[in-house]
């Protein structure tokens, strides 16, 4: 399992609770024995794969947002590049990219880093399907999105009333599942600490195991995930780790 991973993360570019101080660092804290690689900017044509130049132009105003946006695309797609070469990654960054659609954004993101990922792998012929699984609190209208009507693309955001019904849920949508790669939006704010106050830190790791066993069936272990939510920094690390470690 690669973590990828850039130092710049760290960084406060905005006063929001995605960009607080200490959020990376405490994950970080918690992902020792794990092997962490370093990703690169984004280019601006990976960015345009799902976003107009008009939105673009509108985050290139913020400079120290487009920096830290960018960076953030550049480690999705380094873990993606790694998923479909048949190494499970996972990209710890941030801003995170869910609700960015191809003409807006909101709710602490800028541009979609999961589906500006996958729209590359598909455009590189690397991969003809994906699915999408997006257990993050709030539904990911980014990409939803970019997505409507694209039959090749399935983007899945579960909302089961409890704990148990929440995780088996997941479990039987991948059960019954196909794609040539799984992806994970992997928000742990639903966790009981958190603002869902639903999961335990031992469901993260479930939910990983259930991931692992669909790319092992379904698309030859291709595997990853990328940050999302989860703000309860005394929690945060421990329900990354469990995640990790359900899905290496």
């Amino acid at each position: 399992m690669k973590v990828v991973y850039h130092p710049r993360y760290t960084e406060v570019y905005e006063s929001d609770p995605a960009a607080e101080p200490g959020r990376m660092e405490a994950i970080v804290k918690e992902l020792g024995g794990f092997d962490f690689v370093e990703p690169q900017t984004a280019s601006l044509d990976d960015i345009q794969l799902c976003h107009t130049a008009f939105h673009i132009s509108y985050v290139q105003r913020y400079g120290e947002v487009f920096e830290a946006a960018s960076l953030a695309v550049g480690g999705a797609v380094l873990a993606s590049d790694l998923a479909v070469k048949g190494e499970p990654a996972f990209g710890l960054i941030r801003p995170p990219g869910h609700h960015a659609s191809p003409d807006s954004c909101w709710g602490f993101c800028f541009f979609n880093n999961m589906a500006i990922a996958i729209t590359r792998l598909i455009e590189q012929k690397k991969i003809k399907t994906a699915l999408i699984l997006d257990f993050d609190l709030h539904f990911g209208d980014g990409t939803a999105n970019i997505f409507g009507g694209n039959s090749d693309v399935i983007y899945f955001h579960p909302e089961d009333g409890d704990r148990q019904e929440f995780v088996e849920h997941v479990g039987r949508f991948l059960g019954q599942s196909t794609a040539d790669i799984i992806a994970v939006s992997a928000g742990f704010d639903r966790h009981i600490n958190d603002w869902g106050r639903l999961l335990t830190t031992a469901d993260y790791k479930t939910m990983g195991q259930q991931v692992k066993e669909f790319a092992v069936r379904n698309c030859k272990g291709r595997r990853f995930g990328l940050l999302e939510g989860g703000y309860n920094h005394d929690v945060l690390g421990g329900n990354v780790r469990a995640f990790l470690e359900g899905m290496q």
